[in-house]
């Protein structure tokens, strides 16, 4: 007979908080940083990696695509896996793996090396980066503490990317492009040591679902074929047969896979975690700044470079002030506002401070200047960014079981993916058309002409990365609930639904410490 003991109430309702909990948060940081920094950093290597493999100009966009690819269509496996197999030894194996396919890449001698190893960069990296916001989500579940830690993770991985261009720049310039992919290796180093450390071992009593295959086939398939739609639309155009055809794909595996999951015994990706309303809004969020994101990224780069003439180290530098406005706004958001106010005040706020700052960009012209033209924007759009991004990480993975914080943490990934996949190919497409356009009508194509007709293409994106924030501004402060789940915000009482999903959570969790400790008695037979 097994032994019994009593549990109380206050005992068992009380989370299990780890005492290496801010050493965790550090070890993450780390792992999101590298990650984010991969996808500008590279960008920054591609032409002279051009010259030194003797790529074209048409193969070159695979260096990019072969990573957004993997990593894309890989992200809700990787976020599942960690959620079986483990997020500690996940976390390793992640680290390991992709500061191995860094390795490869650096050493690459020729263009198919360079490309299998961004691939598998991609793949390692789908692993590694819902595994890393998981195992921030069950590190932290103090309210307070888990805002702070999620500012500063929503801080890193909105400014990482421009953190990449100045670290890119200094590597391309002084040392070699090589050291661009290599610069993950030393990162992974550190990481790893911590991890061993200070990351604890996920530990569940309850028996080991297996792996949903078809789900798992379907909603990877689907991603892919959405990553690789937009991509194509960028090189080929939205007139492409193959644009269309594989998104038409997408949305026929993805319906497939919705309908799967309503029926499979071990879903993926269980429904009610996207359909609860502030999750499903953050999500949304994520999705439009990824897309809105890189009206700054890839057509400020663009600018300061070719119409200002800037290097690439002065550009980098350029975005620092940016930098320094998104963390402060995040540090704002997740430990003041967003207790207070809520999600459906904080994060449509945040889109209408984006869109204003988008809206400056379209005023830039040739003869801007730094101090006058491009710096109020871009500490504008910084701030809103950072109002959004942190926010919306932290809800969309509040009150999340512990058995599904891998998956609720990949589609977090998924979304800010695939916006970017669309911003980029749209925004790029629109650019490049209008500047098609202007050089058209002002032949014969002079140097000068050409550079008015590139700054005359910008304007055009970012007053759609404008309307992109606006209709996110009034969907988000219709989706979120007038008084959000998150921390310290109202109790659940509030929504019957809300309780009725954390009040399962939280019993499995109470469950499960029950087995564990041996306490039979009062368990449904």
């Amino acid at each position: 007979m097994a032994h019994l003991r009593t549990v109380s109430l206050e005992e068992s309702e009380t989370p299990a908080v780890s005492t290496r909990r801010w050493w965790t948060l550090g070890t993450v940081a780390l792992a999101q940083l590298m990650v984010v920094l991969d996808t500008t950093v590279v960008n920054i290597a591609l032409p002279s990696a051009q010259q030194d493999l003797g790529f074209s100009n048409g193969e070159r966009q695979w260096v990019i695509t072969a990573y957004s690819l993997a990593f894309g269509s890989l992200l809700l496996l990787g976020g599942r896996l960690s959620d079986l197999v483990g997020r500690k030894r996940m976390f390793i194996f992640g680290l390991v793996g992709f500061a191995s396919a860094s390795a490869l890449g650096g050493a690459a001698t020729s263009f198919g090396m360079l490309i299998f190893a961004r691939a598998l960069q991609g793949a390692l990296g789908a692993m590694l980066a819902p595994t890393a916001l998981a195992v921030l989500t069950t590190t932290f579940v103090i309210p307070k503490e888990r805002s702070r830690a999620f500012g500063i993770f929503g801080a890193i991985a909105g400014a990482g990317g421009a953190v990449g261009l100045l670290l890119g720049g200094f590597i391309t310039e002084d040392l070699n492009w090589r050291w661009n992919l290599y610069i993950n290796v030393l990162i992974a180093i550190f990481a790893v040591i911590m991890a061993s450390f200070f990351v604890d071992k996920s530990r569940g009593v309850r028996p080991r679902p297996k792996l949903d295959l078809p789900g798992t086939i379907l909603v990877s398939g689907g991603l892919f074929f959405i990553v690789y739609g937009f991509s194509n639309a960028e090189t080929d155009g939205w007139g492409s047969p193959l644009t269309w055809g594989m998104l038409a794909g997408a949305v026929v595996l993805l319906c497939g896979f919705v309908l799967w999951q309503r029926r499979a015994r071990h879903p993926i990706l269980p429904l009610p975690i996207v359909l609860d309303r502030n999750r499903g809004a953050s999500f949304v969020s994520v999705l439009i700044a990824g897309a809105g994101m890189f009206g700054i990224f890839l057509f400020v780069t663009y600018y300061a470079q070719s119409s200002l003439h800037y290097s690439p180290i002065q550009a980098g530098v350029g975005f620092m002030p940016m930098v320094v406005s998104l963390v402060v706004a995040a540090q704002l958001s997740t430990n003041v506002l967003l207790p207070k106010l809520g999600p459906k005040l904080v994060i449509p706020a945040g889109m209408v401070v984006a869109c204003i700052g988008m809206v400056g960009l379209t005023r830039l012209g040739l003869d801007s200047s730094y101090a006058t033209g491009l710096l109020p924007p871009l500490l504008i759009v910084g701030f809103g960014l950072g109002l959004i991004m942190p926010s919306a990480i932290q809800t969309a993975t509040y009150g999340v079981d512990g058995e599904f914080a891998g998956v609720a943490s990949a589609l977090v990934n998924t979304s800010q993916q695939v916006g970017g996949s669309i911003g980029t190919a749209l925004l790029n497409t629109l650019a490049a058309t209008a500047a098609t356009g202007y050089v058209a009508a002002h032949l014969p194509p002079s140097p000068e002409v050409m550079a008015q007709g590139a700054v005359h293409g910008y304007p055009l994106a970012y007053w759609w990365a404008a309307g992109f924030f606006a209709f996110g501004a009034v969907l988000t402060a219709l989706l979120f609930r007038r008084r959000g789940i998150g921390p310290g915000l109202t109790s659940v009482q509030e929504d019957p639904g809300v309780a009725a999903v954390i009040s399962a959570g939280t019993a499995g969790a109470r469950q499960r410490r029950r087995v564990a400790a041996g306490d039979l008695g009062t368990l449904p037979l």
